[in-house]
């Protein structure tokens, strides 16, 4: 079993090296320091060094170390990981690649993931998609990425007023039957209720009716009083409502031939539009591209070295920033929301302060908390309730979703997609994307920013076919000869009897192979399974591991003969 954590803030000098290695009991910790006293010794070895060195090779001859060193460099090869460079000097989206490739690299039966995607990029995540596809091991992880759930998850299990509840399938067949489980509860709940109503006016009849009235039915009634005070209702849901500011001017901003550089790196380069009231705009690209800062020139908060900007009139901004900086962490909760005073104005109708903060579910004890108490997703929260008690026409929200749960999510993205004003907004969750913005701009990292028409889905279909006609294109010049006349080449040797005959075997080898894997996947899917004797288990794990690697030695095997079949 291997876990990812969530939090991946703690740093370390090791090399990712190191770091993968440690994925490895025991014999991990003799690898890493194996390979750094040999890497330090050179030629002047103390006697106690040579001894040492001496010990660790024993105990890795011992327990199969030197082919465990060579999976360390598999894994990081697999997963394009640096292995000399320094952990501590990683940005976030790699410091989680090299924690994953710890976890993967022990080959574990069960990979426990909390939060894999938080602070990792588009590109990042839909690697880590791929990679998890090809794990063959059981698969439970903690997410709010709710594209990152459908896309992977078999079964969905919800953890909801303190109970478990689960569902076969990926997050949109989840959703189906949470609506119709919602449904009979809000049903079966009103159904009770009415009973209880009925059976407390019973109880309170006059004197002559308490003096014949059933003594079971009253204690019947005590159950059901005892049964309302314990039923707990769905954890609440925040009430969003942004106080609208005038209508801006037409032109909200323009930009014409715009450079940024920050030494001789460009993040921006000849970018040039116009941006008009009511356009919803997502900026998506890597970590590091230049989204918040672009966010920042076309606010006005950077100058550019080349190009104008242009703002529009009567804009009223609310921004939300990723960092948070807006908050006053040593101030309360209700001090960062109102500088002074007790309410706050909606859309010209007064409210007090803490009415308003119950809204975005904060308790009456955490009004006066200092914010820097306060957890990511409170403070994600509290940044919300800060932005939405001020007038606003246009909207800038960079990676608003970071910390969120999924029902505040939804919330704030059906919010967002009611907003009547203009919308500026980078994020990595394509299904929040997808839903708010009908474009998108696209960095790539090299400065250029790529306008698009439509949502992240439409986005990626279209990078599909391009990147198909890229490798077609590719494939037809490396097979198209770029002189007419070819010089001739030898005839590679026919295959022989042997080959011929387990070229034409593989089919029906591979069709064999991959049907007893369905099966055994079928049957390792199965809730039961694990209720069987560990032995068992252990040896289905185990055959299912085996039959991965025999089916990809049979397709490259049966590739190699192919080539060597057409040659000949």
């Amino acid at each position: 079993m291997a876990y990812l954590v969530q939090d991946i803030t703690a740093l370390s000098n090791e090399t990712v090296s190191d770091v993968v290695a440690s994925g490895l009991p025991e014999v991990g910790q003799a690898l890493i320091e194996y390979s750094h006293l040999a890497q330090s010794i050179g030629d002047q070895a103390t006697s106690q060094q040579t001894h040492r060195l001496s010990q660790l090779q024993s105990i890795l001859d011992a327990n199969n170390g030197w082919q465990l060193e060579q999976r360390v460099n598999s894994v990081m090869t697999r997963l394009e990981l640096n292995g000399e460079a320094r952990f501590a000097e990683l940005s976030g989206g790699w410091r989680r690649r090299a924690l994953l490739a710890r976890a993967l690299v022990c080959e574990p039966e069960v990979l426990l993931l909390d939060e894999p995607t938080n602070h990792l990029d588009i590109e990042a995540i839909e690697w880590l998609e791929q990679v998890l596809r090809d794990y063959s091991g059981a698969l439970l992880f903690v997410s709010h990425d709710r594209s990152f759930v459908n896309r992977l998850a078999t079964r969905v299990i919800e953890l909801d007023r303190g109970k478990l509840f689960s569902t076969e399938g990926n997050y949109e067949t989840y959703l189906t039957k949470k609506a119709q489980l919602l449904e009979a509860e809000a049903q079966q709940a009103a159904l009770f209720d009415k009973k209880l109503a009925q059976e407390e006016v019973w109880i309170r009849k006059g004197i002559e009716a308490r003096r014949t009235r059933n003594e079971g039915r009253v204690r019947a009634l005590y159950a059901l009083r005892e049964q309302h005070r314990q039923r707990r209702e769905r954890v609440g849901r925040i009430e969003l409502e942004l106080q609208e500011g005038t209508e801006s001017g037409k032109l909200v901003c323009e930009a014409e031939q715009v450079s940024l550089s920050f030494g001789d790196r460009t993040l921006i380069r000849d970018f040039s539009m116009r941006i008009m009231r009511g356009d919803r705009i997502g900026i998506v690209g890597p970590n590091g591209a230049g989204k918040s800062t672009l966010i920042k020139l076309l606010l006005g908060e950077l100058a550019p070295d080349s190009g104008t900007i242009k703002s529009g009139s009567k804009l009223e901004i609310a921004y939300f920033d990723q960092q948070r900086d807006q908050l006053k962490l040593d101030e309360s909760v209700m001090d960062n929301v109102v500088d002074h005073g007790d309410f706050v104005t909606i859309n010209g109708q007064p409210r007090h302060v803490t009415g308003y903060l119950r809204d975005f579910l904060f308790r009456p004890e955490q009004f006066k908390t200092p914010a820097r108490a306060l957890s990511g997703g409170e403070r994600n929260r509290l940044l919300l309730a800060r932005l939405f008690a001020k007038p606003a026409n246009l909207l800038v929200m960079d990676e608003p979703t970071n910390d969120l749960d999924i029902d505040t999510l939804e919330l704030l993205e059906e919010f967002v997609a009611n907003f009547p004003g203009t919308l500026l907004l980078v994020s990595h969750d394509r299904t929040f994307l997808d839903n708010v913005v009908t474009e998108l701009l696209v960095l790539n990292g090299s400065g250029r920013v790529q306008e698009f028409v439509g949502g992240y889905s439409d986005y990626a279909q279209f990078r599909e076919r391009q990147l198909a006609v890229e490798r077609a294109t590719t494939q037809q010049k490396n097979s198209t000869p770029s002189t007419p006349m070819p010089a001739p080449v030898k005839k590679p040797a026919k295959l022989s009897y042997k080959d011929q005959r387990e070229l034409e075997l593989l089919p029906k080898k591979l069709e064999t192979l991959e049907s007893e894997q369905s099966t055994l996947q079928a049957t390792i899917s199965d809730p039961q399974f694990y209720a069987r004797p560990q032995t068992d288990v252990q040896q289905a794990l185990q055959r299912l591991n085996d039959l991965t690697q025999e089916i990809e030695q049979a397709y490259a095997r049966w590739s190699e003969l192919d080539a060597m079949s057409a040659g000949g």
